[in-house]
């Protein structure tokens, strides 16, 4: 070895032996994506019970599971700094609008296919529980796909509202490739809403939509157009002669290039520079008498799209939970190996605490998603009562809007547990938390669903299924502890209830909406934790429900205060 060689100061540097003798932290590790999940295990016994699918379902979440956690997770950190890329002109002038996706993108809908996490949604074998198949495979999948998922969720709701239109030719030509297992022909489906007049507020949608012969042309500029690499799309625009609002716009279908590969009399205008999702390639687009095809009726498009947002919200639940258990798959592999004051962090007490309140977040967040995926599998099979379908079109927001902000809340706080190291780029952190924060936003901001869920018009049988189903939850319980933490969730959805029937005053309603929604959300959660904790100490002891349940019932539920709207506005002038 060579000598040392000091600095001015006397200091010695750059030797080979005092490199040799740093110490470098090792990147947190992740498993089988499947295997390790502290709670997908239990409640797949719990909801599959007596299914001959359970077995074959197991071992491909497996499979997906191992890949979710070892070679497609290496693939996304090695291709963080690829992004898609537009080029609109060729070497002759011609314009093109191309846009290559990511190398990750590429395998992910390879994997995409051939699991089909599409597809498994609307395999008829699988009966009622085809959306829990399905939606267990995106658990897996989603993190480790840099939201390749975005495109899936709007292809799935492509076909959910393919179905209910009415339209056989439509039906035969998109769905059988929106729901293929091969890639060569399968297609996903683009979702193009949003225009600079809004996002949620549809209704002032400008696109102008003018029949031509047997043919429609649309006219127009959509501000958002998510996955726009997508082979068709759904889209609003407005037949002449139709009233303004909601009522005068009507659902068109749209292929976004013609058989030789030209696009259909539309413009890329430039891919959106976002906070996150950024391999997400999100365009402008201009259309300039895009060729289209009718969906349904001429006119109330905002109801005709119902049916995706149904589906879509869904999966944005899905993939919150899915961020929400990677952070923690990977801030507590990190607390195994990182030392502080001489201790692994996780032996330390209070880094204990807080990823156990992470931990218990993060399961109740999953069975009131997966609640809202199982009642979706029985909706679309016939099989559901009037109350479970109440609940379902409760649910559905508020499952959305909770899951949202408790996924940013969550990998928040993961990032911080990693210290400075969890602020630094390329060790892949920084991307998780952007693209979780895309979620509270999509498919509807926390204050839209709130307001969805406050104004529906069967807003009280809603309410009366899911004081059913908690009450449901806290007569499965017998452990005495889990049982009061049962009923102080069961009596913070009293004093909601009561709450709303005290005001009738619609400002101060509104006003209170998002606190309603996150306390009749939380609440629920609570209930189906110790539901289900009950379930795993009946079933052979297994203690990390139970545990899971009293962390969870330590945090915040009822969120429910007086609102002082005068106060309000006073605040902010």
């Amino acid at each position: 070895m060579s000598n040392p060689k000091p600095d001015a100061s006397g200091t010695h540097y750059g030797t080979e032996g005092w490199q040799d003798s740093l110490f470098t932290q090792a990147p947190p590790v992740l498993g089988n994506q499947f295997v390790d999940d502290p709670l997908l295990g239990s409640w797949l016994a719990r909801a599959l019970a007596g299914s001959p699918l359970e077995g074959g379902l197991r071992e491909e979440l497996r499979e997906l599971g191992a890949v979710a956690g070892g070679e497609l997770y290496r693939l996304q950190l090695a291709d963080r700094l690829n992004e898609p890329v537009l080029t609109q002109w060729d070497a002759w002038g011609r314009r093109v609008d191309e846009i290559v996706v990511t190398p990750l993108w590429r395998e992910a809908e390879r994997l995409a296919t051939k699991h089909g996490l599409v597809a498994t949604g609307y395999d008829r074998a699988l009966g009622r529980h085809a959306r829990i198949a399905q939606f267990l495979k995106v658990y897996l999948f989603h993190p480790s796909s840099d939201v390749y998922t975005c495109p899936l969720a709007m292809t799935d709701g492509a076909v959910r509202c393919l179905q209910v239109s009415g339209s056989a030719e439509l039906q035969g030509r998109a769905i059988p490739r929106l729901t293929s297992r091969d890639p060569a022909t399968f297609w996903t489906s683009g979702q193009w809403m949003t225009e600079t007049t809004g996002g949620s507020d549809v209704g002032r949608s400008e696109t102008r939509a003018i029949r031509e012969g047997t043919e429609w042309r649309l006219y127009g500029r959509k501000w958002f157009t998510s996955a726009v690499t997508s082979q068709m799309a759904l889209t609003l625009a407005r037949p002449e002669g139709n009233s303004p609002g909601g009522k005068g716009l009507a659902m068109f279908y749209v292929e976004v290039r013609d058989a030789d590969g030209r696009a259909n009399a539309l413009r890329v205008d430039r891919l959106k520079d976002k906070l996150g999702t950024r391999k997400v390639p999100t365009a402008e687009l201009f259309l300039e008498g895009t060729r289209a095809s009718l969906v349904g009726m001429p006119l109330n498009g905002t109801r005709a799209i119902e049916p995706m947002l149904a589906v879509t919200r869904m999966w944005n639940s899905v993939c919150a939970v899915a961020f929400m258990r990677r952070g923690l798959a990977l801030a507590r592999s990190y607390a195994k190996q990182r030392k502080a004051f001489g201790q692994p962090l996780e032996r330390l007490p209070l880094h204990v605490d807080t990823l156990a309140g992470l931990e218990a977040e993060t399961w109740g967040a999953f069975l009131m998603t997966f609640l809202l995926v199982e009642l979706n599998g029985r909706q679309e099979t016939g099989e559901i009562d009037d109350g479970q379908s109440a609940l379902l079109r409760l649910l559905t927001p508020l499952t959305k809007l909770v899951t949202g902000k408790q996924a940013v809340a969550v990998v928040t706080e993961v990032v911080e547990s990693f210290g400075g190291a969890g602020y630094i780029e390329d060790t892949g952190l920084p991307q998780l938390l952007r693209d979780t924060h895309v979620l509270p936003i999509w498919e509807g901001t926390t204050n839209v669903l709130a307001l969805d869920a406050l104004l529906r018009s069967d807003l009280h049988t809603g309410l009366a299924a899911l004081m059913g189903r908690a009450s449901a939850c806290v007569r499965n319980v017998r452990e005495p502890r889990l049982a009061a933490a049962a009923q102080q969730a069961l009596g913070a959805l009293e004093r909601a209830l009561l709450t709303l029937e005290s005001h009738r005053e619609q400002e101060v309603l509104q006003a209170g909406a998002r606190r309603l929604a996150l306390t009749l959300a939380r609440a629920l959660q609570l209930t189906l934790l110790c539901e289900h904790a009950q379930w795993m100490l009946d079933r052979g002891g297994d203690r990390r429900g139970y545990a899971a349940a009293l962390r969870y019932a330590r945090h915040p539920v009822d969120l429910m205060t007086e609102t002082d709207l005068d106060a309000d506005r006073l605040l902010l002038g």
